[in-house]
């Protein structure tokens, strides 16, 4: 049954993976074999990949190139390919309770987009996996706000553009596990900008980049805005 619509915080925007999609850490096994596909030592390189999850995959690259757009575009290309066949091989899950909060967000009347920094095959890939082709009305990677992942706010303001569900970016949620989905949220203007623990970095990295609340799970968020709003 859907409940009578909020006046508040009406645009939800989601991270993928480490948020609602538990993916297991296959953002490094995916690095990896790219790594080596193109004859690289991938041991030199994860920590920096560890640090910077949640930005574009196509920038970490070209910082680890050194700029050499080629190299950047190749590595790229072998990380899609082999994420894309873990996904194929059923490796990835919803985050236990995601999908009943965005169907309770969605019911409290407020509109849901997801976003990635993956490119849009793997994020298509993604939610055909789990059948969440219709789970909300919009979903962004990188490429559709211009090119721009995070840290930059360039994702959370084109949901805001595209969707026109609030009129103000105060009343926008973001969510995500890592420290850049925290600045990206900071530097959009959302209101609520909430860290979960079930991706990649821990509390203390979540509220150093400017979480305004840090959540177990994103199961949680519904209760978390209710509150705010109330």
């Amino acid at each position: 049954m859907t409940t009578t619509p909020m006046t508040d915080m009406n645009l939800v925007v989601l991270d993928m993976a480490g948020t609602t999609v538990a993916d297991g850490g296959l953002v490094e096994q995916a690095f990896t074999a790219a790594a080596e596909r193109l004859g690289e030592d991938p041991a030199t390189m994860i920590d920096h990949v560890r640090a910077t999850m949640g930005e574009s995959k196509i920038s970490v690259f070209r910082h680890l190139f050194g700029g050499d757009e080629t190299r950047a575009q190749e590595a790229n290309l072998a990380f899609e390919a082999a994420y894309g066949e873990l996904v194929s091989g059923g490796l990835i899950a919803p985050v236990p309770g995601a999908a009943e909060a965005i169907a309770q967000l969605k019911d409290q009347g407020r509109t849901v987009v997801l976003t990635t920094g993956f490119a849009r095959v793997t994020q298509d890939a993604i939610l055909d996996a789990l059948g969440w082709r219709d789970l909300v009305e919009l979903t962004l990677c990188p490429a559709d706000a211009g090119g721009r992942g995070r840290p930059h706010p360039d994702l959370v303001l084109a949901a805001f553009l595209r969707t026109g569900a609030v009129d103000d970016v105060r009343r926008i949620v973001v969510a995500g596990d890592t420290s850049y989905d925290m600045l990206s949220g900071v530097r959009s203007g959302a209101g609520i900008v909430a860290g979960v623990l079930t991706g990649a970095h821990d509390g203390a990295a979540l509220k150093e980049h400017g979480a305004t609340h840090v959540l177990a799970s994103v199961a949680e968020l519904p209760g978390l805005i209710r509150e705010y709003e109330a």
